[in-house]
């Protein structure tokens, strides 16, 4: 393997199911001890649980933490010390079967066998969590200090650290230069006996007007105000992907265009929507309008710029007075914009709570309910008129599993749950039409409109084949 990567050993599906199994034993009862500024591959918490801790911890003019210890662990998964991880586990009863899959070992292509004498297995179900295990005491190790009594209990001691996790990412939030110095000996000394280190390349103390990258973020004040956007290298890997998805469609038709850019775009705007990215949206749409411009003179090289504006660009968006929009007349779909992804804050999860705890299941309810899938306003007034179910079977109609962790992640996010499994159709339900004087349209399963138009032998007028430009 080259400098940089890393070695992926993907269980066989038995191996898959039983790490199911235990991780879902194991899992509860770490969640009651994990440390209450992890938020790595943890259900209920996600990146935006930890950029919102960053801000919440460095806003103001008043902020003291203005020092930030931005640190990267090199290869942690491959490098976890067996014997320190199994004897956090104790007394566990599936401990065996962990060590099982953790000396079992790998094939390698050319190689044959290769004995594992440290690390957990890249792509296994349980290693995250084993990770989270693995490293739990760093805060404690960094000198995190909390308030236990009062009015402030649970908030961290004036003058103490402030140590951020996600994964092997760690932010440490500090009033100075030399107390960041003093964390960093601190947690490279707590980590060796466990097989960790730093990645050197990738760890620095910086001052919070440099500021610094974390999650695909930017986190730097400037004067007395902390602004958190998305990472000028985010934004270049961004563009490059667009221009070259771009280049491969030459040759293609409109549709084909909407429908492989619609996903990235609404997948990197979902992400970073909880970020100061207006201004980053739009530059994004202005780079995509010249993009879809430039590939349509390609397509239609003897053509004047009259005639293929006017064939690709207008205003298909009928909730929206924007003209320049590009589009497929024939089918009526259209590319969204970034800016049209509305501007929504992170509200993050309190403290140590858990999904877990069963005291806590009403405040886990309302949560659930008032985070927005990103979806345009008509779409969720749907949602919420239906309670988000669909009117022909009666299920949920999206998932309220663990929300996405990356733009790629809402990008497939999109792709197999939004595009695939909710269509929109004047639906006629039971014989029975809609109410009377409202809007007739509803959000079902796709695979249940599927199987209406079976049943009832007939092709719904408004409804395209493919998903329905509300959505696509």
């Amino acid at each position: 393997m080259q400098e940089g990567q890393y070695e992926s050993s993907v269980p066989v599906i038995t191996d898959r199911c039983h790490q199911a199994r235990v991780r879902n034993a194991l899992e509860p009862e770490w969640e009651a001890r994990f440390e209450p500024r992890s938020y790595g591959f943890r259900p209920g918490r996600g990146c935006h649980d930890a950029i919102a801790a960053i801000y919440n911890v460095c806003k103001g003019p008043r902020a003291r933490r203005v020092w930030a210890l931005d640190a990267d662990l090199a290869a942690a998964f491959d490098r976890i010390d067996h014997d320190r991880l199994l004897a956090s586990l104790g007394s566990f009863p599936a401990r065996d079967m962990i060590r099982g899959w953790l000396k079992a070992g790998v094939f390698e292509a050319g190689k044959g066998f290769a004995p594992t004498v440290e690390g957990t297995p890249q792509g296994g179900v349980i290693s995250p969590c084993l990770l989270n295990v693995a490293l739990h005491g760093l805060e404690e190790a960094a000198g995190v200090c909390y308030e236990t009594s009062g009015s402030r209990a649970g908030e961290t001691k004036p003058g103490s650290p402030v140590l951020i996790r996600y994964a092997d990412d760690v932010a440490v939030l500090c009033c100075s230069q030399q107390q960041a110095g003093q964390v960093k000996a601190r947690l490279a000394e707590w980590l060796a006996p466990r097989g960790l280190a730093f990645n050197e390349d990738k760890t620095r103390i910086v001052h919070l007007s440099e500021g610094f990258s974390f999650l695909g973020f930017n986190v730097r004040r400037y004067g007395p105000k902390l602004l958190i956007k998305p990472d000028k290298a985010a934004i270049r890997r961004l563009r490059e992907r667009l221009a070259s998805e771009m280049r491969a469609l030459r040759g293609s038709n409109a549709a084909a265009v909407i429908a492989v850019l619609n996903p990235i775009i609404r997948g990197w705007a979902a992400y970073y929507r909880g970020a100061v990215s207006s201004k980053v949206f739009h530059s994004l749409d202005t780079y995509v309008w010249r993009l879809t411009f430039k590939w349509a003179r390609w397509q239609h090289r003897n053509k004047p710029r009259s005639w293929i504006v006017g064939r690709y660009f207008g205003a298909f968006n009928r909730f929206r007075n924007d003209r320049w929009v590009f589009g497929d007349r024939d089918g009526g779909t259209y590319l969204v914009k970034f800016s049209w992804t509305g501007i929504i804050r992170h509200v993050m999860v309190k403290g140590r709570a858990s999904p877990d705890d069963p005291a806590l299941a009403s405040y886990w309810a309302d949560r659930r309910k008032k985070v927005k899938p990103p979806l345009d306003a008509y779409t969720l007034r749907l949602l919420t008129r239906q309670n988000a179910r669909c009117p022909l079977c009666g299920e949920h109609l999206l998932t309220a599993g663990q929300p996405p962790q990356s733009p790629e992640q809402w990008e497939r996010w999109w792709q197999q749950v939004t595009r695939k499994a909710i269509a929109a159709s004047y639906l006629v339900h039971n014989g029975k039409p809609g109410p009377g004087g409202g809007d007739p349209t509803r959000l079902v399963h796709a695979s249940c409109h599927r199987g209406l138009r079976a049943r009832t032998g007939r092709q719904d007028p408004v409804q395209p084949h493919c998903t329905p430009s509300r959505l696509a």
